[in-house]
């Protein structure tokens, strides 16, 4: 049984499987689990947040456990306390601690010092709790994950990393296209057009995250050749869905025509962030 969940790698392929399932088990009936009576849970957001905050603090007090939703500024990390010193405090407070920040090191330092399970909400290199709800979107659609094919389009950044970890576990085949400038480490360069090629899914996120917006210029001319519209949707398979793990900017890296078009899958993503966290929680937590 894993203790943290930091990056996805933490499961083993049939522990993944099993958080998808038991997430559409839940969607079907949400408040069937109790999983979490009487525990409470840490929530620290360094970073603003609307889909993770209202997810995780729904899927708690679904779950019967209490959220303790701690912003930027009303933790003593804001001051100067060490992570180490913050995990050594909430452990003994909490059940569980999740942590939205920027640097992963932060992340990895609480694990290291926590005795409670440590969930990754988002940093700077990895998003593994939306590549669980992307695995639990594309099991809902097409029934099944084997043999699907998922193209992510765009910047090469944590959410691509966590598509790649999610999808290598899962069984679907992950291609990434991003300029060379901005590609992920170890990740061949694959034009659009070519990873778009039999997907049944094509993924996209903003091209200017949180940290980057001295360098937006230059993000926006390096990925317009990427942006996620109609003409590229048709290179993909008939029944390819458009993805996106929001805040999106139509325009920019999706068209607003396939964004809020019949194929767009955005919404059902949002949607099973709660599904699939909770989920999450049930295999940390559950007794």
């Amino acid at each position: 049984m894993i203790t943290h969940f930091l990056t996805g790698e933490e499961l083993t392929a049939e522990e993944l499987r099993g958080v998808i399932e038991r997430a559409l088990e839940l969607k079907a009936d949400r408040l069937s689990s109790r999983a979490l009576e009487g525990k409470s849970v840490a929530l620290v957001f360094e970073k603003p947040s609307t889909r993770t905050r209202v997810s995780f603090e729904t899927g708690v007090h679904e779950l019967g456990g209490h959220a303790v939703v701690l912003r930027e500024g009303e933790l003593q990390l804001a001051r100067g306390e060490s992570p180490r010193d913050t995990a050594l405090v909430l452990s003994r407070m909490v059940h569980a601690i999740g942590i939205r920040t920027g640097p992963h090191e932060v992340v990895v330092e609480v694990a290291e010092h926590a005795s409670v399970p440590v969930i990754n909400l988002l940093t700077r290199d990895h998003h593994p709790c939306q590549g669980l709800a992307d695995m639990t979107t594309l099991r809902e659609r097409f029934g099944t994950l084997d043999g699907l094919k998922l193209a992510y389009v765009g910047d090469g950044n944590n959410v691509a990393r966590s598509l790649l970890v999610a999808g290598a576990l899962a069984g679907v085949d992950v291609a990434v296209a991003s300029p060379p400038e901005l590609s992920l480490p170890g990740v061949p360069v694959v034009e659009p057009t070519e990873a778009v090629r039999g997907a049944h899914a094509v993924y996209t996120d903003v091209w200017v995250s949180m940290g980057d917006e001295e360098d937006a210029a230059r993000r926006r001319a390096l990925l317009a050749p990427y942006r996620l519209d109609d003409e590229l949707l048709q290179r993909a398979r008939p029944d390819a869905l458009a993805m996106h793990c929001l805040p999106a900017h139509p325009g920019e890296e999706i068209s607003a025509a396939v964004l809020y078009g019949e194929r767009s899958a955005a919404w059902v993503q949002a949607e099973n962030r709660l599904h699939a966290q909770k989920a999450l929680l049930e295999l940390l937590l559950g007794s």
